[in-house]
């Protein structure tokens, strides 16, 4: 269950909350074992997916690197580069308020006011846009790409310490079925444009 969605019920746990959702899965043809299995899943999911929200990888890095970035200026820097490099988009675009405000399910007050911030650090510089003159971009400045250098060197040092003790073929099919989830859940929850991207 996805906390950006509603609330999970109370007592998501309990013997009643399993044996609830269990009925329905059973229903569905699951077996016991892939019912359990799947329950298990879900609450694991659940505080996976609270840990993203929360910010906890990039606020530990962050500070670690001792950057001083708050979790909103990291994710900004972060959808500059997506914008820029077209990840899960169709496209690299120019970045713009508009487009980061978006990218980042903000009102373009709030994250102009980010971009503002990340100008003020020297990690972001304003631009004239080369396909629209009356337009301002937001381009990471040699300071941000190196911030963001840093920051995924050290995430990937930590990545190294997770899976050190994984066998080849259990990345391999953790790699395989985490992508196949993910793709169902693009196909059942294609967002409000209907992509799935």
């Amino acid at each position: 269950m996805d906390p950006t969605d509603t609330p999970p019920p109370p007592g998501k746990g309990s013997p009643s909350y399993r044996a609830q959702v269990g009925g329905q899965l059973a229903a569905a043809g699951f077996a016991p074992a892939a019912i359990a299995a799947m329950l298990d899943f879900d609450a694991e999911h659940f505080l996976f997916v609270r840990r993203v929200m929360k910010g906890d990888m990039p606020q530990t890095l962050m500070a670690e690197l001792g950057t001083g970035l708050e979790a909103s200026q990291f994710h900004a820097l972060s959808a500059i580069l997506r914008i820029r490099g077209g990840y899960g988009r169709p496209a690299p675009q120019e970045p713009t308020v508009g487009l980061l405000a978006e990218e980042l399910c903000l009102d373009p007050s709030r994250a102009s006011r980010i971009a503002a911030d990340l100008v003020e650090r020297g990690l972001v510089a304003r631009a004239v846009s080369q396909e629209d003159g009356r337009r301002s971009i937001l381009n990471p400045t040699e300071r941000g790409m190196a911030l963001m250098q840093a920051f995924l060197a050290a995430k990937w040092q930590r990545n190294a310490r997770i899976f050190a003790d994984w066998s080849v073929e259990d990345i391999e099919t953790f790699a395989r079925l985490f992508a196949r989830y993910s793709e169902g859940m693009r196909r059942e929850y294609p967002g409000a444009g209907g992509t799935g991207a």
